[in-house]
């Protein structure tokens, strides 16, 4: 028993399906570890012990009954920026910090009716905005690999929690790499769906067009399985797609790795701030693909240059949209004694938004504004176009497109890089959103200070099923995903 957070979802399950262990017991052994092991992480904004034993009882209520869903009385943990029913939901703002929401996002819901219980909500960088969770009003959380680096962002609390395994799954976002680029510093899997594929409603938004729910895992199994959870058309989502959803379980040996054709291309391998180690377990990785039978073809993706520019232009345009709506008056951070309603909105905003987030802000404004819009905004949608039109074409030749996640490993806490450095970082994450399409972090490795490396295979349009496929054949022949910082190792 003292040993249940080293089992997969699939052996979770099995274990609970046949009475070897409770909900209850599973969901008390993690609470333990949170207890114990949290504090020097800080992946937890807030732990909501109370309300997951009552769900892990209903869970074993409904176990005995024979009538249960496949992942019933598994824990998970909710990134913050899903909104959850009487529980605090901050985005990592002081904006929100009062919070609590009315309602379950669509995500949290559909897991709640799965069975799984939920652990808590966990930390990001504030609205999204950031690639370290060091932009969070409640703190920066650790990298469990190395106390002192960074989880990397924004789902950088789900990242930490997976890794140092204080919840078997988490839920995260991605809205220019916030699941993947996590993933691949904190040595897990983590899938970027195909816009569309998870519903969006009741997930705070930053940049509308770009923002995409995904599942958060050691492997590409266990991300499937939440994904079988939280995929699929919801109603309340204007964006969301009315398309059949894939058994992402059942079809996990259901792409052939022999004679796959993979694209690498040769400017994402050029890119001047690629470290050498990170290149070089990537390409080890892809090495083992080719040994598996896939074949490796070298091609062009022209807008590489692009990328950051038009991400930096469109998001912060929309997230000047989105969060206008915090403004002192309906819900949220309001200042004290305002003298006017102007006062209000301008001390409101100032003070209950962060550094990122009023920079973010700001620029997203000026790119909107009358004299500039057409100039910046518009001509940034038409670059969109032309970035996803050259990964169309690519794909008219190749299956999937290999690529770093980062070009670097976690960055120390503390270490200040400028924002034209953070977003640098990005290059390799961003233009997946731009066009819409799925990616998937696994881990391949480690650089010379032992901390993780992560290979991206990016996918046409709804090759989630394709993708998860790969990486689990992959993890079928290597053992880097079962690795575990020193710190999981730990008894609660």
């Amino acid at each position: 028993m003292t040993d249940l957070h080293r089992l997969s979802i699939r052996e979770l399950s099995e274990g609970l399906k046949t009475a070897q262990f409770s909900s209850r017991e599973l969901t008390e052994h993690y609470l333990k570890r949170i207890a114990k092991i949290d504090p020097k992480v800080k992946s937890y904004v807030t732990v909501t012990a109370e309300q997951a034993l009552a769900e892990a009882d209903a869970a074993d209520a409904a176990l005995k009954s024979g009538n249960a869903h496949a992942l019933a009385g598994i824990p998970l943990a909710h990134k913050d920026i899903f909104c959850t029913q009487g529980i605090k939901t901050t985005a990592g703002s002081k904006m929100l910090d009062n919070f609590i929401s009315p309602y379950d996002a669509t995500v949290v819901a559909k897991a709640k009716a799965a069975g799984l219980v939920t652990l808590g909500k966990v930390n990001m960088d504030e609205f999204a905005m950031g690639s370290t969770s060091e932009n969070s009003y409640i703190g920066a959380t650790s990298n469990p690999w190395a106390l002192d680096h960074v989880p990397g962002g924004s789902s950088g609390g789900s990242a930490a929690a997976v890794a140092a395994d204080l919840a078997p799954i988490a839920t995260g976002t991605d809205t220019g790499g916030s699941i993947r680029q996590p993933a691949s510093f904190c040595g897990l899997t983590g899938l970027k769906p195909t816009y569309g594929r998870v519903s969006r409603f009741g997930m705070i938004a930053y940049a509308s067009s770009l923002d995409q729910g995904g599942p958060m895992a050691r492997s590409a199994e266990d991300c499937a399985y939440l994904m079988n959870v939280i995929a699929g058309h919801d109603a309340k989502d204007s964006t969301s797609i009315n398309k059949e959803v894939d058994d992402y379980v059942a079809n996990l040996n259901g792409t052939a790795v022999k004679g796959l054709r993979i694209g690498i291309p040769k400017q994402y391998f050029n890119v001047a701030g690629l470290d050498a180690d990170v290149k070089a377990r990537v390409e080890e990785s892809l090495k083992k693909l080719e040994d598996m039978g896939a074949i490796l073809v070298e091609i062009d993706l022209n807008m590489t240059e692009a990328y950051v520019p038009t991400y930096y232009l469109i998001a912060p345009a929309e997230a000047s949209s989105n969060l206008s709506r915090f403004d002192g008056v309906r819900y949220g951070y309001r200042c004290e004694n305002p003298v006017d309603l102007m006062d209000l909105y301008k001390r409101s905003r100032s003070e209950g938004f962060g550094a990122e987030v009023q920079r973010r802000i700001l620029i997203g404004t000026y790119a909107l504004s009358a004299g500039y819009y057409d100039a910046y905004y518009v001509k940034a949608q038409k670059v969109r176009r032309l970035i996803q039109q050259d990964f169309l074409k690519a794909f008219e030749n190749v299956d999937v497109i290999a690529a770093p996640s980062a070009p670097t490993t976690a960055y120390k806490i503390g270490a200040n890089l400028s924002p034209t450095e953070m977003y640098l970082g990005d290059i390799y994450t961003l233009a997946v959103n731009l066009a819409g399409l799925p990616a998937i972090n696994a881990p391949v490795g480690f650089d010379k200070d032992s901390l993780p490396v992560g290979l991206q295979l990016i996918g046409n349009y709804w090759s989630e099923s394709q993708l998860l496929s790969i990486v689990h054949q992959y993890q079928q022949n290597t053992d880097w995903h079962t690795k575990r910082a020193a710190i999981a190792e730990e008894n609660a």
